[in-house]
């Protein structure tokens, strides 16, 4: 499981339901322009090229390269490149750039952006839509952990151990893959926090010729976003966080809020297929007992199931209610004793092709959020912790408990804090948009942040909806107020609610 999440989970979903499935400024916020020749920059925009395999963009869009100081402690020193793509705004009443961020930590900004423009499309009158790869993501000296070799024999590591050698086994991969990490990234391991990238996005908004920054953050961009805030409060102008991290929850508790997010969601999709949650609930958590006694055989040659890949398969469906028929079909399958179908969704999560290359989301976000957090459960302290998590969750609750010591195990780093500072005081007001059916990051998180940004400053839109964010989901009610507020300023009541 992953200790923080990521919007690409929502974009594999919908692409396998389609196909069908069998510092430049100082802590107190003031700004003081970074380093001279790094804001003088000119930005080399020029159409974009294919990358990662696929098709390059369409002719609307352009890329260019940003340095950034590799160490902000240090604005004259080493520099670093971060791709960056945009696709300039059609109308003529030009507010100025829109950033987004997808989430993870990890996403890539620039792979994604093309393919969610037409969820913003109305954005584009007055911004150009502007993302991003942050430092150590794809093509911004991105992350390679393990070969594809590695990554596949880790499947087979347990991730519930029950046994002394299945903990070994799990730990020892734990600390392989820091180790891993190190090796791939060297000395930028330690230089890729949230805070890193806040500050470079306050660089970028003064490259790009914005006197205040205009942002949309999802899932873990929400996070980013708030810190941002509290760096820069005089420089916030139209923000917008959707599918919001709880900013007051530290390892464990970002663990919990999961494990109770995704079997909220569980509940909900079983209801919609006329089951009772407990007896659905217990019924999953059996059959998953059976796959970690003996993984179930696929169509794929050479992988079986294990309890792992198949509750990655579960969860990747719960990411958006359009997807859970697929995950019927998946459930039915496996009960028939075929992991075909569920092993086809935790490839999707895991962005694994059809030739068994793995995407590298995975290793961007682990290195970035072990940096972010510095508490690292023992393994005694978790193991006292499981039994909670098994209540909140007897289908997640074992694994996201586990991770809350594997996933920074024996990590080359230290970690930086136990949570994020967001409070902005003094800045323009932030819109903190809740889902009251998210799995991956809670509804009550929305409301923490918007009280943690402080008074005046965050606002609160509550959409009762299913799936991981609000906006560009159906909800026309959400969209309009977003619309109005990005594009006329106009800010919604602070507790508006849309069913």
């Amino acid at each position: 499981m992953r200790r923080l999440v990521r919007w690409t989970a929502l974009m594999a979903a919908a692409a396998l339901l389609a196909a069908g499935c069998s510092s430049g400024a100082s802590d107190n916020g003031e700004d003081d322009g970074g380093d001279a020749p790094l804001t003088a920059q000119k930005l080399d925009w020029e159409r974009c090229k294919a990358t990662g395999g696929g098709p390059a963009p369409s002719s609307d869009w352009q890329c260019a390269t940003l340095k950034v100081p590799l160490d902000w402690s240090k604005p004259e020193g080493e520099t670093i490149g971060l791709a960056l793509i945009r696709a300039k705004a059609r109308g003529e009443d030009r507010i100025g750039s829109m950033l987004f961020n997808f989430g993870g930590p990890g996403g890539s900004g620039v792979s994604m952006m093309p393919s969610y423009v037409s969820n913003v499309s109305s954005l584009r009158e007055r911004y150009d839509l502007v993302s991003w790869d942050p430092r150590g993501v794809a093509a911004s000296e991105g992350v390679r952990c393990r070969g594809d070799k590695e990554i596949r024999a880790a499947e087979a590591v347990d991730s519930t151990p029950d046994t002394p050698a299945e903990e070994r086994a799990y730990f020892q991969d734990a600390a392989a893959f820091g180790k891993g990490c190190q090796k791939s990234v060297g000395k930028l391991m330690s230089h890729v926090s949230t805070t890193d990238t806040a500050r470079d996005m306050n660089l970028m908004r003064q490259v790009l010729g914005d006197d205040r920054l205009h942002y949309f953050g999802i899932s873990y961009g929400t996070e980013l976003g708030g810190v941002y805030a509290h760096l820069f409060p005089k420089t916030v102008g139209r923000m917008v966080l959707d599918a919001v991290v709880d900013p007051g929850a530290d390892t464990v508790g970002n663990a919990e809020n999961q494990a109770r997010g995704f079997q909220r969601a569980l509940n909900d999709y079983l209801r919609s297929t006329g089951q009772d949650p407990e007896q659905g609930t217990r019924k999953i958590a059996d059959m998953l007992r059976r796959i970690d006694a003996e993984p179930l055989p696929t169509s794929s040659p050479g992988r079986k199931l294990t309890q792992q890949l198949a509750l990655t398969g579960i969860i990747l469906p719960l990411y958006s209610k359009d997807s859970w028929p697929a995950l019927t079909s998946a459930l039915e399958s496996a009960e028939q004793g075929d992991g075909s179908e569920l092993l086809t969704l935790a490839d999707g999560y895991n962005e694994r092709d059809p030739s068994g290359h793995y995407g590298t989301t995975a290793h961007s976000q682990r290195v970035i959020s072990c940096l972010d957090s510095r508490q690292r459960p023992t393994v005694a302290e978790t193991k006292e912790l499981l039994p909670r998590f098994e209540r909140i969750s007897p289908v997640f609750g074992a694994s996201m408990g586990w991770d809350t010591a594997g996933w920074c195990h024996d990590w080359p780093v230290p970690g930086q804090h136990d949570t994020p500072e967001v409070n902005a005081p003094g800045a323009a007001p932030i819109l903190v948009v809740g889902n009251t059916g998210d799995p991956a990051t809670p509804y009550e998180g929305a409301r923490k942040m918007a009280d943690e940004l402080g008074k005046g400053v965050g606002v609160m839109l509550t959409w009762r909806g299913e799936g991981h964010g609000a906006y560009g989901s159906g909800s026309d009610c959400v969209d309009s107020a977003v619309n109005a507020y990005l594009l006329n300023g106009t800010v919604p009541k602070d507790g508006k609610v849309c069913s």
